[in-house]
């Protein structure tokens, strides 16, 4: 770089007395989410609840609610700390990488160390970090679609303001800073974790179904209202029963477990290699039947070399590289220009254009012993059309092109012309380059296939190339698609039959690639993956989007998932640990709507047939708090991901939701029934009874709701086993010692209600079997 930079010192300074380039705009916790969905209701409910029992006097009671909201409270501020330590590891693989001169050398530093006066080099698809002004450009245009919605990129000339957030369309530009953080104009950048609070259709589903049971529950308080005025209870009782039949049967917590086990999810998967940016693609990724993936870097290694050198003219293979290594040393960030650079002096640069997708080539034009000239490096179609040749000379070069092509090469040309124009130019050279399949791919590829996703390749590389790709991948029964076949009979013509049928598309170019990517789309669910700024219509068009590992900054701030390890072997753990994310969700939602749908029924039943209440307030805040804690560990619950898409049947989730629901509720009513009719027990004896009944009943569920499987043959999680068995165990010495309780019972009596909660849970299973 030509132009005077900052020094590390001066640097410092700046940021000790203006802070630090905060450019990755704070993400609020899953925690806090937690806390404004969840914890603000039920803490308001338990402080009201003890309010009201110091009024009528139960002192007791009122201090052990106040306890169980500390217990809340500790839980929840330890959830939004491991939720916060999860976002800023996140932020981390995010952060954006920029080229800065510092202490008169090129350096890659962190964005978050910019200030005014850094010298920054940008490259296409390079976000721009902070507000900056243009010293020298070269082919630039910067996209500010993200800011000022424009969605053509808009050139940008020496002089002008590169705004952050935006990113370079195409092109090479030498900015400096002139504003950082909160003080830029737009003051984010697109680089952030994405924060748009976008649900999915699972997670509108269950809070629709919660919404229905926080209705039946505000029913169930007025009903119950009405009875206790009936009776002349007390108004404070009535208002403590009340209230603890809200925050035992209401899911309110069912919005912050949601978000806890995607937030676990959400670190797993990132220990896999996968960030993700937007948590309801989660649903989608759960959901894809189709991936259309590119060729390099994914199921190849990207690492390029070149395996033969062609020539043409008076030209031999050493001035042939030569020329060649000129043009990548523009440009040392392509990873086929690190294939084709050489050691050597540099010569001076007159004029650096690089390749982008309409050009199709570089252009390098260099001053040497006082004479220019210029050197293109390219396609071979476009360089051809630049080049002077005879009919014979230009039959040879195709031939070449062709056979280098079925060999499974991509093939570069080089063209070189006196002066600074762009024609008439020599044919110099053509260049035969390889990139490796990994080891895994075709394993990968064939393990997605059995698992309901089907895999096609969509790739620049003409079609010879995408057939050698697809047989080393052992992909056969296929048909390989080139560009003009395609475009000759229609992208919307195209079929789930035809997608099914295709192995890969050839000679792709980014405006096709989107437009396959919508026509899939009215038949699958859609994964697909990029690198280049190219790529961005058709990753922001899919279902669900990658941002391979070396993806520019400006396609990673767009994408929904971002690797950050190479290759295809971490999408399918994505896939996987997408599916087990949401079977651990559904899981839950069966449960909870159950729980909250037997309670509450019960509740309505016997206080409107007897006028009589089988729990007491206090135990309907415990039962509320025992649910919580397995609740919790559900969301490391040990669950098969399913082997086709899992795609949710809501009708179906609900009526098993409110079998279950239904077996809870016969069992009860036939429990109280039994013991106050049969067994003639005290009523404070039947609530203490009912009470573990109700737990251990309660938390069965969750081995029979869990697995599609007999429940002894798939058992949950180890961390849910003994969440359940403290808490089974926890109800159970409470009853036998009537800590808390009205009354004590004997073990004769626990013993009971364990068996009694053992048969019914074998109903249970016989329901979810005849469903199944």
């Amino acid at each position: 770089m030509e132009f005077p930079g900052l020094t590390t010192a001066a640097a410092e300074a700046y940021q000790r007395e203006h802070g630090y380039n905060e450019i990755v705009e704070k993400q609020e916790s899953l925690a806090h989410k937690i806390m404004r969905r969840s914890v603000s209701p039920v803490s308001a409910m338990l402080l009201f609840a003890a309010a009201l029992s110091f009024i009528s006097g139960k002192i007791f009671d009122g201090c052990f609610i106040l306890f169980l909201l500390a217990l809340n409270v500790g839980v929840t501020v330890w959830q939004e700390h491991k939720a916060d330590t999860a976002i800023e590891k996140l932020n981390e693989h995010l952060a954006t990488a920029v080229r800065v001169l510092r202490d008169g050398a090129l350096q890659t530093l962190s964005a978050r160390l910019l200030v005014p006066g850094d010298v920054v080099e940008l490259r296409a698809g390079d976000i721009v970090p902070a507000d900056a002004r243009a010293e020298s450009v070269n082919g630039a245009s910067a996209n500010e679609a993200a800011l000022t919605g424009e969605s053509l990129p808009k050139e940008k000339n020496a002089g002008d303001t590169l705004y952050s957030g935006s990113f370079l369309a195409a092109g090479l530009a030498t900015v400096r800073i002139t504003k950082t953080g909160s003080t830029t104009y737009f003051g984010r950048t697109i680089a952030a974790v994405d924060t748009t609070p976008r649900k999915s259709a699972l997670e509108k589903d269950i809070l629709r179904i919660s919404k229905f049971l926080s209705l039946l529950a505000v029913g169930a308080v007025l009903l119950l209202t009405a009875v206790s005025l009936y009776h002349r209870v007390a108004w404070t009782d009535m208002l403590r029963l009340d209230l603890s039949l809200a925050i035992a049967g209401v899911p309110i917590s069912l919005p912050a477990v949601m978000t806890l086990i995607i937030a676990l999810g959400v670190v797993g998967l990132s220990k896999k290699g996968a960030v993700v940016r937007r948590l309801s693609a989660l649903e989608e990724l759960a959901n894809a039947d189709l991936l259309l993936t590119d060729k390099t870097g994914t199921l190849t290694k990207n690492h390029i070399k070149v395996n033969e050198v062609r020539t043409y003219g008076s030209w031999d293979e050493a001035g042939a590289r030569r020329m060649a290594a000129l043009v990548a040393a523009a440009d040392p960030s392509n990873a086929i220009n690190r294939a084709l650079a050489g050691a050597g002096a540099q010569p001076e640069i007159v004029r650096y254009v690089p390749a982008d997708s309409e050009r199709k080539r570089s252009t390098l034009a260099y001053r040497e012993n006082g004479r220019v000239q210029t050197v293109s490096l390219g396609a071979p179609q476009a360089i051809m059309a630049l080049c002077r040749m005879p009919d014979d000379a230009q039959r040879r070069f195709y031939d070449d092109v062709d056979a280098l092509a079925k060999g499974g090469y991509r093939a570069l040309a080089l063209a070189v012309a006196d002066g600074e124009q762009e024609r008439d130019m020599d044919l110099a050279g053509l260049f035969a380059l390889s990139d490796e399949l990994r080891e895994d791919a075709s394993d990968v590829v064939r393990f997605l296939d059995e698992n309901g996703i089907e895999v096609v390749m969509v790739t620049g590389d003409n079609r010879a190339i995408a057939r050698e790709i697809a047989g080393k991948l052992g992909v056969t029964g296929g048909a390989i698609v080139a560009r003009d076949a395609l475009l000759a009979r229609g992208v919307d013509s195209l079929t789930a039959a035809s997608f099914r049928d295709t192995r890969a598309f050839a000679e792709i170019l980014p405006e096709d690639k989107y437009a396959l990517v919508a026509q899939a789309k009215r038949f699958f669910t859609v994964a697909t993956n990029g690198d280049g700024v190219n790529d961005l219509p058709a990753l922001k068009a899919a279902n669900v989007s990658f941002a391979v590992k070396d993806a520019v900054d400006a396609l990673k701030g767009a994408a929904d998932i971002v690797l950050v390890s190479s290759g295809i072997a971490v999408m399918k753990d994505a896939f996987i640990e997408g599916r087990r994310i949401f079977a651990r969700l559904y899981t839950y939602s069966l449960y909870r709507i159950s729980e909250s749908f037997r309670l509450i029924v019960t509740i309505i039943v016997l206080g409107v047939a007897t006028g009589t209440y089988p729990l007491s307030p206090l135990q309907l805040i415990l039962i509320a708090l025992l649910n919580d804690i397995p609740i919790i560990s559900l969301a490391t619950d040990r669950v098969k991901a399913a082997h086709r898409p899992s795609k949710i049947d809501v009708r179906k989730q609900f009526s098993q939701s409110l079998r279950y629901g239904a077996i809870g509720v016969l069992n009860s009513l036939i429990l109280f029934f039994f013991a106050t009719g049969y067994l003639h027990l005290p009523l404070p004896v039947v609530e203490t009874l009912f009470f573990l009944k109700l737990t251990i009943s309660g938390h069965l569920l969750i081995y029979v709701a869990h697995t599609k499987e007999r429940w002894w043959r798939y058992l949950p999680s180890r961390a849910v086993i003994v969440a359940t068995s403290l808490t089974q165990a926890a109800a159970t010495g409470l009853a036998i010692t009537g800590f808390l309780m009205p009354a004590a019972i004997s073990w004769k009596l626990a013993l009971f209600a364990w068996i009694w909660s053992f048969f019914f849970m074998q109903i249970g299973e016989a329901v979810k079997a005849r469903s199944s």
